[in-house]
């Protein structure tokens, strides 16, 4: 299969699968990926378990080795970023002065974290973020044994660095607004579970407190949180991470946080197409444009995207998934939980093996299994179904029979 020349845009999960399923789907012809990043792309969970842990390197979640890319003729131009897109011309300037044409594109530019802007201390020496390869190696360099570590921030990145700074000996303490570690994304029950887990590990929890700023004193970094004052020798600002939408936005396409997309990925302009962190898309089963920033979207969008360039007529259809590790917590999470859902558990969270729904209007909304493997598949069936709360937290009725009435 041979057509106009393809150019895909990133570095990281999603583009790397995008390029590795053209060919897979046949595709022949002219295949770049751009990155502004100096590495192959690669995949970032690792990052703040595994790799921050020390038990992994970069090779480990490469998504393809250079042999790859060069047995099947994909051209590779790294740490160049992409400057600006000329849609009539259907070229991409780049920031080392070429010129790259394409017949279709596609963005996949990922997030960037946030850096605290605003938050008067965020810039000083000694406070890391942790988004990239990079800069988990130099977080990693200072998580000894005995540092003390401030983590601002109680989502995904802030939870499992905190654990991992644990497991490799540092004290830990994390900040937050929130009242419980992870609320926004699966509720207080969990949250709540997952606090007694950190604290039991003995991370410090300092919730339902804001840092105002973070100071120098000679050789430590005092955080000023409230009306505490907490000292640490390194810092990680862990406060979430936003698309990389300004190449999409200044070449005039659909934006609203994040790229508009149709349920094929492609933008409002047909040429071009999103996917990834960045991608907005109309998922036709939840009947609503829909932004997820996990690795299982990461994969499956890339996938759906190279059959779109392939002339597939596949459709965004599946329900958004992911997973944690932290300390001996395993989780895999899929649907879409909203605020004001019905949380019902099955199983007891004390034995730390349980299961937990979420309702919505009588229907299983979404889904989330803690320490109790291979009955994800099992979970996903039950979305959308009408099943009474009494009926889910009867552990003696199998999952598969929970909807047989």
């Amino acid at each position: 299969m041979h057509s106009e020349p393809i150019l895909v845009i990133g570095g990281g999960l999603a583009a790397a699968t995008c390029v590795t399923a053209l060919r897979e789907h046949g595709y022949t012809g002219e295949l770049t990926l751009v990155s502004d990043e100096k590495h192959l792309p690669y995949e970032r969970p690792p990052l703040s378990k595994d790799f921050l842990q020390g038990n992994s390197g970069l090779a480990d979640f490469t998504v393809a080795d250079d042999d790859w890319y060069r047995t099947h003729e994909v051209q590779l131009h790294l740490g160049v970023a992409a400057e600006s897109i000329d849609r009539a011309g259907r070229t991409v300037q780049c920031t080392d002065g070429r010129i790259l044409e394409y017949g279709q594109l596609v963005l996949a530019t990922g997030s960037r974290a946030n850096t605290g802007q605003g938050l008067p201390g965020s810039e000083l020496p000694g406070v890391h973020v942790l988004r990239t390869v990079d800069d988990a190696r130099t977080l990693r360099q200072v998580l000894l044994e005995g540092t003390r570590v401030a983590i601002i921030g109680s989502g995904w990145i802030g939870m499992e660095a905190a654990a991992s700074a644990r497991q490799r000996h540092a004290e830990v303490t994390v900040v937050s607004p929130s009242t419980t570690p992870l609320a926004a994304a699966l509720g207080e029950g969990f949250g709540s579970y997952l606090t007694g887990l950190h604290r039991d590990a003995g991370v410090r929890l300092v919730l339902d407190t804001r840092v105002n700023r973070i100071e120098a004193r000679g050789r430590e970094l005092i955080l000023h949180a409230g009306d505490r004052q907490i000292s640490a020798d390194t810092v990680l600002l862990a406060i979430g991470a936003s698309p990389n939408l300004e190449l999409a936005r200044d070449a005039g396409l659909e934006t609203d946080d994040g790229v508009v997309t149709d349920a094929s990925l492609r933008t409002s302009d047909g040429r071009i197409l999103a996917i990834g962190d960045i991608a907005r898309s109309f998922n036709t089963r939840l009947r609503r444009q829909l932004r997820v920033e996990h690795w299982d979207n990461a994969i499956r969008q890339a996938k759906l995207a190279a059959s779109t360039l392939t002339g597939g007529d596949a459709e965004y259809d599946w329900y958004p998934y992911f997973f944690t590790d932290q300390f001996d917590l395993g989780m895999e999470f899929v649907g879409h939980r909203l605020d004001g859902d019905t949380e019902v558990v099955r199983g007891n969270r004390q034995e730390g093996q349980f299961i937990m729904f979420w309702l919505r209007e009588g229907r299983i909304s979404a889904a989330m299994n803690v320490n109790i493997w291979d009955v994800n598949d099992s979970l996903r069936a039950l979305l959308g179904r009408q099943v009474a709360p009494d009926r889910l937290a009867d552990t003696s009725i199998p999952l598969d029979q929970l909807a047989d009435r």
